[in-house]
Formats: structure tokens, sequence, C-alpha cells
């Protein structure tokens, strides 16, 4: 799980830095300022994860269930929550909008709070 958690933070951030770029550069042509700064919330979000992703799978053992479902909520939410976004604003910039990508957002959303809540969780269990 460790090396999941470090592959996976440094593919989110890879991408992050890419998408970033990208946003910033070809798409701030297309893009209303609405669409610009979603698909920023989207890079800004995943790369905060990947970030965590990072810092988990170095300084953790990850070998409990809680904290495997930490990893995958934060895993499953980044995919769900920025690729949505992703999808949402490219799709709309064009014209022809996926709406069924609307309702997976805050299911992503949901599932990195999720994760959240299970770090505190470990955080405080090694306290009480």
């Amino acid at each position: 799980m460790v090396l999941f958690a470090q592959v996976f933070g440094s593919l989110f951030g890879l991408l992050a830095v890419v998408f970033g770029a990208f946003g910033a550069h070809a798409l701030k042509k297309t893009f209303t300022d609405d669409q610009l700064k979603s698909f920023e919330t989207g890079v800004k979000y995943q790369m905060y994860h990947a970030l965590v992703l990072l810092m988990l799978g170095f300084n953790f053992n990850l070998d409990t269930g809680y904290q495997k479902a930490m990893i995958y909520c934060f895993v499953i939410g980044v995919f769900l929550f920025s690729f949505s976004i992703y999808g949402l604003t490219l799709t709309g910039s064009r014209g022809n909008k996926w709406k069924f990508l609307g309702p997976i957002t805050p299911l992503g959303g949901l599932l990195l709070v999720g994760g959240w809540a299970l770090l505190i969780y470990n955080l405080v269990g090694n306290f009480i």
C-alpha cells in the first residue's frame, strides 16, 4: 500500500503540473473565466492530494484497514473530483457539456473528506 500511495501521489503531482500548464496556456484562449477557475480548482485539489499521498506513503506503514481505506479514498476521490471537473470544463467549452459528470464531482469530494476523516482518526488514535 505504501508503494501504491507513492506512485499515485507522484502520478497525480506530475499530471497536476502538466494540466496546470495546459490550462494556463492552451485553455486560456478557449475557456471562460468561470471555466478556467473550475479547471484550476481541479488542478489545485489534485496537487494538494498528490502531496498528501506522498507524505502518507513516506511516513506511515499503511498496513491497517482504515489506513488502506484512507489511501483509496484519496486516490479515487482525486480521480472522481478533479477529472470530472476537467471533463465538465473541456466539454462545456466545446458546447457539448457532459452533464452526467456533474454528480460525480461531489462524490469525489465526499471521498476526499472521508480520506481526511480517516487521517484524523489515525492521528488521534495514536494518542488515545
